[in-house]
């Protein structure tokens, strides 16, 4: 069993338009990770963005906005759950603060950026 306390999670700019308290990297767990990212516009800014061997759960804390696919756009509220599997690809848009955890636990080289 492992516990991260609050004052011991990284605050973490992902870019202008998001920023994450992330749990993990005290968590030192390859299976699965935890954080809680605060979306304050379109992140990625251009582009579309997918995690090539992750696969995440988000549970919508605070906000609303939608995740965009290529040709399809889903909207969510405070409360909604959203399951994105590996290989999906998609940007975010909106003011929202989302607790996403991954299995297995992300890591950036896994997670690419496109212009499509």
């Amino acid at each position: 069993m492992k516990k991260v306390q609050s004052n011991e999670a990284k605050e973490l700019k992902n870019s202008d338009t998001s920023k994450l308290l992330e749990y993990s990297i005290e968590l030192k767990d390859k299976d699965i990770d935890f954080c809680i990212n605060t979306i304050m516009g379109r992140y990625p800014e251009k582009g579309y963005c997918t995690n090539e061997m992750c696969k995440e759960i988000c549970y919508i804390l605070e906000g609303n906005g939608t995740i965009n696919k290529k040709d399809e756009k889903i909207f969510f509220k405070y409360g909604d759950v959203i399951l994105i599997d590996k290989g999906e690809v998609y940007y975010w848009d909106g003011n929202c603060k989302i607790i996403m955890v991954c299995t297995p636990a992300w890591y950036k080289e896994q997670c690419k950026f496109l212009d499509i």
